[in-house]
């Protein structure tokens, strides 16, 4: 069974058949719509930016999650793997260089 990662952040809302995880930092809100991935790629469902790409692609190799792409450095400035979440959502994880 995958180590859900995802729970070990805060619980900032829980309904039951949703719950919301996050933090208690402050930061800028970023949101984009693509037609496709990029670079061949399949469109992921979420894009997810990270301080330290290095250790997010660490962390889910360690706890046995799938890499479908990457880790590469894309020619518009950004470092990124792709990885399905446990729902088979395509998640883009990046971090710009």
């Amino acid at each position: 069974m995958l180590h859900n990662i995802f729970t070990e952040r805060c619980i900032l809302m829980d309904h039951g058949w949703i719950t919301s995880y996050g933090n208690t930092e402050t930061m800028r809100v970023q949101i984009a719509v693509a037609t496709e991935g990029g670079s061949g790629t399949a469109v992921p469902d979420l894009s997810i930016e990270v301080d330290d790409i290095e250790e997010a692609y660490a962390r889910m190799k360690e706890h046995g999650y799938e890499i479908e792409y990457g880790l590469v450095d894309e020619p518009w400035g950004v470092r990124r793997f792709y990885v399905r979440d446990p729902f088979g959502k395509l998640i883009n994880i990046l971090m710009h260089l």
